[in-house]
Order: C-alpha cells, then sequence, then structure tokens
C-alpha cells in the first residue's frame, strides 16, 4: 500500500513547505483539487512548483475539471510537467459538476462529458506526436510515454467509471469503504470489458485531520464551506478520519478492498499533520 498527501488549498505560499515535508516523510503523492470559481491555486500551474521543489514524490490532480480547459493547451502543459518532473506528474482527470465554474470557463455544463472524451482522444494523438489536424502540425514536446502522463479518473456515474477501461486509466474514489467497493467492482468490469491486460490502479481518498480541536474545527470548516454547493456539506465533514485510530481502520478497509494507493486530503494547514500521518501508518 502506497500513502499520499492531498494538500490544504487555503494558503498557496505553505504548499512548498507540505510538498518537501509530504517527501521527506517518504509519502508517494501529493494531491491537489481543482476549481475554478474558488479560492485555490490553480493545480497545474502550483504542481509545476513543488515538482521543482521535490525529486521523488509524485504530482497528481484530485482531480483536474478537463473540460474547462482548451484541450491542445492542456495536451502541451500536461507533457511538459511530465518531461520536466522526469514522469511523476499524475493526470486526474473529472467533468465537473459545479454550474459557475463551467459559467466562468464559458464552457456548456450539459455536454461536459463529451467533450472530455474528445480531449482525451486528441490528447492521445497530439502525445503519441501526430499532427494537431489537417491545417496545423504536432504539438510538443513529447511526453516520456507515447501514451503520456498515468491517466486517473474520478466520478461515480456509469460514464465516468467506463472511462477507465475505455482510456487504460486508474480510478480515483472519493467514496467512503462503505460503499467504495461497488465502485471499484464496476471499474474493474470496465477494463476487463475492454480488453485490458492486468488490472487497473485504485486510489482512494480519505479526508482526515490530526491535532489539535482549533486544527480539526479549521478544517472541518474549509471542508463545509468547498462542499457548501452540494448541499451534503455536513454528511462530507462527518465522514472526516480525526483520530489515529479512525484513519487505520478506514485505511484498513481500502486495502481489503484492494485500494493500491490511499491519499490523506487535508483541509487543515498545518504542516505537523504530515509528521503524525507518518506515524500513524508506520
Amino acid at each position: 500500500m502506497q500513502y499520499g498527501l492531498g494538500l490544504p488549498i487555503s494558503d498557496p505560499g505553505l504548499l512548498v513547505d507540505w510538498a518537501r515535508r509530504a517527501e521527506a516523510a517518504g509519502f508517494s503523492t501529493l494531491g491537489l483539487l481543482d476549481r475554478l470559481v474558488y479560492d485555490n491555486p490553480e493545480p497545474m500551474v502550483a504542481l509545476s512548483v513543488l515538482a521543482g521543489a521535490t525529486s521523488r514524490i509524485k504530482l497528481q490532480t484530485e482531480v483536474l475539471i478537463g473540460p474547462l480547459r482548451e484541450t491542445a493547451l492542456l495536451a502541451k502543459q500536461a507533457a511538459t510537467l511530465d518531461r520536466m518532473s522526469g514522469g511523476r506528474f499524475v493526470l486526474g482527470l473529472g467533468v465537473g459538476g459545479r454550474a459557475d465554474d463551467h459559467i466562468a470557463a464559458g464552457t456548456d455544463l450539459r455536454t461536459r462529458g463529451r467533450r472530455m472524451d474528445d480531449q482525451l482522444d486528441t490528447m492521445r494523438r497530439l502525445w503519441s506526436g501526430a499532427a494537431h489536424s489537417g491545417d496545423c502540425g504536432p504539438i510538443g514536446p513529447a511526453p516520456l510515454r507515447s501514451e503520456g502522463p498515468e491517466l486517473l479518473f474520478g466520478g461515480f456515474r456509469p460514464a465516468a467509471l467506463d472511462r477507465v477501461g475505455r482510456w487504460g486509466g486508474g480510478f480515483l474514489a472519493a467514496a467512503a469503504p462503505s460503499w467504495a467497493g461497488d465502485l471499484f467492482d464496476t471499474v474493474r468490469r470496465s477494463w476487463k470489458d475492454h480488453g485490458r491486460a492486468g488490472a487497473p490502479r485504485i486510489v482512494a481518498q480519505l479526508n482526515v485531520a490530526l491535532g489539535s480541536p482549533a486544527l480539526v474545527e479549521e478544517a472541518r470548516a474549509a471542508m463545509g464551506a468547498y462542499y457548501e454547493f452540494s448541499g451534503r456539506a455536513d454528511y462530507m465533514v462527518a465522514g472526516m478520519r480525526t483520530t489515529p485510530g479512525e484513519i487505520r481502520t478506514a485505511s484498513a478497509q481500502f486495502e481489503e478492498l484492494g485500494a493500491d494507493e490511499i491519499i490523506f486530503y487535508c483541509y487543515g494547514s498545518d504542516p505537523s499533520q504530515i509528521d503524525r500521518l507518518a506515524e500513524v501508518i508506520a
């Protein structure tokens, strides 16, 4: 089992310290969420900075809202970060369900799924070195692999889950252990149905806050504000694990379900959580 950290978004200036401390503590991955109409750092820019501040740890979008972005430029950005990080970049993708993000980007919320499938087809072609179109040539730089950086897909609906097998990516599960198992089974079926060899990589996300009561309250408030749009903020906050025992139990449940990696997502800003979490999983 590998363990990564989802970075807090409240203060971008803290993230270099988080990244260096996480790498020194042996964590596998740094994850960063994506919104447009929100007070969060833009993940491709932020992860590029963190790539320069680290040397081993993976850099992962959790998840980048692909349809908000222009496809050729996204392909170029992803390939650049892949090359310059030495293959440490993982492109986690989702379609985004917040209407305000799509309004700000000028994209159509209703067609976001079809748009992302078109984006994936185009990016894979561009990463392989093919011309963009009959009117213009290839777009570099080439990623380290012809198929591009490693892909992860987030989501819950059948079309979203089927992208794992269709495009040969992994699955990022923002779900509690109590109902993540069905999602895992669905993406494994998709993998087989599309004739993929082996098995998809499955990454589980666990919301945590480990420290003083003030830190826990800070994390709960930040998480509640982030999920306020959904009408389910209280439910999401209630699922946050705030003790070593709760974190170990949930981690063991994900491991039993066959997850390959767990990302401990931290909404609290105190980087000393890194050392506390490292002790929990030691």
